[in-house]
Formats: structure tokens, sequence, C-alpha cells
């Protein structure tokens, strides 16, 4: 019998789920239908948003982001230089200069000090927009950056894909997605994020001029006025657009996974608390210097630990690979931007990226989902263990 792989993360599609999508192909819509309006109003109901707007995946919602702010060839933008490639892509094929902040070499997170010392290095003038990035679902310092953005007088885009259901203040129940701190927040719903819908996007924003402009670009920039009792037929291309609706089949299914996301972050917080207890007593994980987050609720995307590969014998490739021989699909989250061939002229950067490099060479994202059982759990703990001190310098 084939022994069970452990991926880094994974759905847990339920029976009630299946219903769901079921009911749905047997209605009247499988395309945009009612389903979607339902998931939409749903959503920004749940992060407190006052606007939502589904697409196609957390890429689509950046790029109709980007677009709603007018983010044009030559603007400056600011990214943390950990992270998915989507924004920078995106970015790039919006012909926009992209500046590269450092990250927190634990956390893998744009600071506050990364962002400015970014502007002061490159000198740059006038900061079009920044997008922040909640590397493994913690939202830190939404509120600081908040207030630069506001001093800069650009737009703040938070690439929140990593944060569904994490909060920013538990103490007063503010939810990554509010837009509280922000002017667009963009969502994933990939199957290893906090709910799926198969594929699928959203985001969620305060300003009427950005929700409007979004329903209209994920449907080939196309307007209609719709009149009762009458036969709407007539419509005006206004944008150039793209096809980027979400389909009622994938709506059907988010809504019942939205239905249970405070129960999946619950699981993914004990799994959490699990791997802290027993990895506390490991002198080759480094343990994390961040504090003062009491009042900050993560999402639990990733588990990330942080390896002091000094103290091994082992490189971290070939961790990896001892650890997928032993059925532990751990991943990298990220490569830095500016190692991709594609980003290579980003070298040019005035930042050293001495916190990236650093992250980049410790970080291992362990398998954190739903469905995992504790003793899944512990046993994934316990091969990581006994792998890291039988390969450690003596």
């Amino acid at each position: 019998m084939q022994k069970k792989y452990f991926n880094y993360g994974k759905q847990k599609i339920s029976k009630d789920d299946v219903k769901a999508v079921v009911k749905t192909l047997n209605s009247n819509f499988l395309t945009s239908g009612p389903k979607v309006k339902e998931f939409e109003k749903m959503f920004k109901n749940f992060v407190g948003s006052k606007y939502s707007v589904s697409c196609t995946n957390g890429t689509s919602a950046l790029h109709i982001a980007f677009k709603a702010i007018n983010l044009c060839n030559g603007d400056n933008i600011i990214l943390p230089s950990i992270n998915f490639i989507a924004a920078a892509n995106m970015a790039k094929n919006l012909g926009a200069k992209i500046f590269l902040a450092d990250v927190d070499p634990l956390t893998g997170q744009m600071t506050p000090e990364n962002l400015l010392e970014c502007i002061k290095k490159n000198n740059v003038k006038k900061v079009k927009a920044v997008c922040t990035m909640y590397n493994g679902g913690l939202p830190l310092n939404a509120d600081k950056f908040f207030k630069i953005k506001k001093k800069l007088k650009c737009y703040l885009i938070e690439d929140a894909c990593h944060a569904l259901g994490a909060k920013y203040s538990l103490k007063k129940n503010v939810k990554v997605g509010s837009c509280k701190f922000s002017d667009i927040s963009t969502f994933s719903f990939h199957p290893v994020k906090s709910i799926t819908s198969g594929e699928g996007g959203m985001l969620t924003t305060n300003n009427y001029r950005f929700k409007n402009f979004a329903e209209k670009f994920r449907n080939h920039g196309i307007e209609k006025k719709i009149e009762k009792k009458k036969n709407n037929w007539s419509y005006e291309v206004v944008h150039s657009g793209f096809n980027y609706r979400l389909s009622d089949l994938q709506c059907a299914l988010g809504i019942s996974q939205l239905k249970k996301l405070n129960n999946f972050v619950n699981r993914r917080k004990q799994i959490s608390k699990i791997y802290n207890k027993l990895f506390k007593n490991n002198h080759l994980i480094i343990k994390s210097t961040n504090k003062n987050h009491q009042d900050i609720q993560s999402a639990w995307h990733l588990y990330i630990i942080n390896i002091n590969f000094k103290k091994m014998n082992i490189s971290k490739e070939k961790l990896i690979q001892t650890l997928h021989s032993k059925n532990i699909g751990v991943q990298v989250h990220y490569i830095p931007t500016f190692f991709q061939p594609n980003f290579k002229d980003l070298k040019k950067n005035k930042v050293k990226f001495k916190g990236a490099k650093s992250f980049f060479k410790s970080a291992l994202s362990l398998p954190i989902y739903q469905s995992l059982k504790d003793q899944e759990v512990k046993k994934i703990a316990k091969i990581i263990n006994s792998t890291l001190i039988r390969n450690a310098k003596k």
C-alpha cells in the first residue's frame, strides 16, 4: 500500500460542497448568474467592506486593481521582494517601473522601514502605488503602511491572497479585506488557500469608482443600462477589458466554503500550535523574534520555519529532496523576484536585499491544511526534527 504524501497545502471538500455545485448544475445558470451576486454579497459582509467584485483568480484580481488605480507606463510601484510572481508580472505588463523592497529575514514580509529604505535608496520621487503582501497569512504593519500611503499620497493595494480569515485587530474584530488600511484588497480561491472555488479571485474596496470599474473591466469593458421590463440587448464597450468573470458553478462552491472559513482558520491555528510545541526545543530552527502580535490573527495559510543551515551538514535543496522521499512535500514561499530571469533588470535596485536573501536561504513551508490529523502533524514534525538532528554539524 502506497504511503500517504503530505503536500504543503490542500483543499477540503465536503458533501455539502458537492451538493451545492450539483444543485447549481441543475439550475438555469452555469456562468454569470445569481450565485455570483450571492457570493459577492456574502464575501463583503464577511470581511466588512462596502464592495466586492469576483473574478477568475488572484492574478486577475491584481490586474483589475492595478487598472482601477490607472497604473500606467512609467508609473512607480513598490513591491516586496518576497512574493508570488503575479503582482510583479501584472505591474510589468502594464509598463510600470517596479522597485523591490527588502523584507524581514524571518517573516519574509516587507516592513515599513524596508519600504522607506527602498524609496530613499532608489531616490523614487513619485510613488504611484505600494502593494503589500502578508506572507503566510499574518497581517503585520497594516496601519503603519496606511500612514505612509497617506503621507506619500499614493495608492495602497493589499495582496491578501494568504490572509483571508485574518484580522488586523481581534479586539476590534477588524478583518483583512475590510480595506480599513488600503484602497483595494485582493484574494485568491486556489485550492491551497483558506477557501477554494476551484480557481477564483475577489477584490474588495470601499471606493465606488474602483468597484464600478472592476465590474466592467472583468466583463470585456462592457457597460449596460438596465431597464426593468425591457429587453436590454444593447451595450457599450467603455474599457479595453478582459473576460475575468467567475462562474455560478465556482461561486456555489465558494459560498459553501465561505460558511466554513472560521472553522478552517481555527483548525490551521490548532495545527500551528502542535508544530510550535514540537519544534520548541530544536536549536536548528530559528525562533522568530517578532513579538507584539497578541491582537493580530493570522489566517495560517502557511507554517514557515527558518532553519539555521550554518549548523547543518546538508543543503536546503538536499533537505527538501530528503523530506520529499519521506512523503513530506515542503515548499519555499518564495524565490525572491530579483532572482527570476524575467526580472533581472531589477538587480539595478540600490537595495541589497539582505533580509530577502536570508529568508530565502532559511525558510521552508510545512504541510498545513484543514484535513491534517493531529497524529499526522506529529508524524511530520517528528520526521523533520530527526532529519535535522541527524544532519547537524557535530
